[in-house]
């Protein structure tokens, strides 16, 4: 009997060893499984302290103009769990290219540079360890230009008209500007006051102007005429025409299958001009026929090869694709071919269009920050310039320059953008998005032309009057960079 109880006794045992055994099992295969994958979910949850104590606990970086501004730095935040503040320095001004730090999210430059910025990146850390071993954010210095910055803002905001502007080095890449209008402080997410950052949050998410939206990277619109820069190019690279080829410009062209129209305006009178007066006066009819001539497939080819239907271009910011259609009927051909149905281009691609032309032909990667910088004064990380796409070869690209520099002559439609002394180049648009819309105004433009330093992109929003307050803006920008 005694044995029988202990036999009894020793299967109980077996039993809450056995349940005992399968309870730390499901314990240590759960707590696997928030340490794989659910660390990064607790870590963004705004009710876990920890992180924010360790983000907000050493300086982080400063962000830097190419000239030397300190655009983003951090100060003592004078009390609190947290020990540092995010500062912005003329916030709206560099806002689409800062974008800010709060304590729920990150924009910009401030997203896209994170790890160095915050001192997380593997080589920043180990420097710093290895220095005085403190937690030390890295400086990120940009390639923007204070002086182009402020000429790109400043003539937006002097329109008071949404729109975006941004210039680029054409021989490297460097974005010298990207401004976008209206923007916002950036200085309004650094509270730690949790009740006054959701305020902010909802005002500036409905104010109709959305000053929260990066015009220039993430919002795309039909690019209008200057679009024909690509199915000028794409005539020229079929061998069927160059610049003095007579095209067919009807005062009206028939869309085959509709019963719609493209009608010229009326600064093109001539039905049968040279290809390069028809760019000059932007007749819609001569680059419709071309566009049914060539047909979508070799228009498609050319877009692509300037950087339309690319995905994912980071700057390091992120950009929106710029599109061209595929699938398209005849007439949908010859609108793509002048900038409408669903050709959507971003300011940052307009200024790449010129870009590529300015550097005969090559368009090189569009990139925002020179170089990395620990605070002992080491840079740990440089911008190299690299090519992107051969948009086209470089006979051809002088041959699109010198149709665009007669834009901006007696006659065309750019003369806006002239300067006296200095030969621009440029293409301008009026665009809609959907027909009986309001028109957007854009340019694109380079300088000099006979030895590019700037390319620029300009569009404004509906200006509706201020339409021609486009091309003065592309002049302004131009000015500030070449000076």
């Amino acid at each position: 009997m005694a044995g029988s109880r202990g036999g009894r006794i020793n299967m109980s045992l077996r039993h809450v060893a056995l349940l005992g055994a399968v309870m730390l099992f499901l314990l240590l295969g759960h707590i696997t499984i928030v340490q794989a994958f659910g660390s990064h979910a607790l870590n963004a949850d705004h009710r876990n302290e920890r992180p924010l104590l360790a983000r907000f606990g050493h300086p982080r970086g400063d962000i830097l103009t190419y000239d030397g501004t300190a655009i983003a730095t951090s100060r003592p935040a004078g009390g609190g769990p947290y020990l540092y503040q995010r500062v912005y320095r003329h916030g709206e001004l560099y806002a689409a290219v800062t974008g800010h730090l709060s304590l729920y999210r990150s924009t910009g430059i401030e997203q896209a540079q994170d790890a160095v910025l915050s001192g997380d990146d593997a080589k920043v850390k180990v420097r710093s360890l290895v220095r005085d071993g403190a937690i030390e954010g890295a400086d990120v210095r940009l390639t923007i230009s204070d002086r182009a910055q402020w000429a790109a803002y400043q003539s937006l905001k002097a329109t008071g008209v949404p729109g975006a502007a941004v210039a680029i080095n054409p021989a490297t890449g460097a974005i010298l500007a990207l401004a976008s209008y209206p923007s916002y402080d950036p200085n309004a997410f650094t509270t730690f006051d949790r009740a006054r950052l959701a305020e902010t949050v909802r005002r500036l998410r409905h104010e109709p102007g959305q000053p929260l939206l990066n015009r220039a990277l993430h919002r795309a619109y039909p690019p209008g005429s200057t679009f024909k820069l690509v199915t000028t190019a794409a005539a020229l690279g079929s061998g069927e025409y160059n610049p003095a080829s007579l095209v067919n410009a009807p005062a009206r062209l028939p869309l085959p299958g509709t019963s719609a129209f493209v009608r010229n305006d009326p600064g093109c009178r001539d039905p049968r001009p040279t290809l390069m007066y028809a760019f000059q006066v932007s007749c819609d009819t001569a680059f419709a026929t071309i566009g049914l001539q060539l047909g979508q497939d070799i228009l498609r080819d050319q877009a692509e090869a300037f950087g339309f239907n690319a995905e994912s271009l980071a700057i390091p910011v992120t950009a929106t694709p710029s599109r061209f259609p595929t699938a398209m009927n005849r007439a949908q051909t010859a609108l793509a071919a002048i900038g409408h149905h669903d050709d959507r281009a971003t300011p940052l691609m307009i200024a790449m269009l010129s870009a590529a032309v300015a550097n005969d032909g090559v368009l090189m990667r569009p990139y925002l920050v020179e170089e990395v910088r620990l605070p002992d004064g080491s840079v740990i990380n440089r911008a190299g310039p690299t090519p992107y796409r051969t948009a086209v070869p470089a006979t051809l690209a002088k041959h699109l320059a010198a149709m665009m520099t007669t834009v901006t002559h007696a006659g065309g439609t750019g003369t806006g953008a002239a300067i006296p002394g200095v030969e621009v180049a440029a293409k301008t648009a009026m665009s809609r998005a959907v027909p009986g819309a309001e028109d957007n105004a854009l340019v694109t433009a380079f300088a000099p032309a006979d030895k590019p330093e700037v390319a620029v992109g300009v569009v404004l929003e509906h200006p509706g009057a201020r339409a021609a307050d486009a091309a003065p803006i592309a002049r302004a920008l131009i000015e500030a960079a070449l000076a």
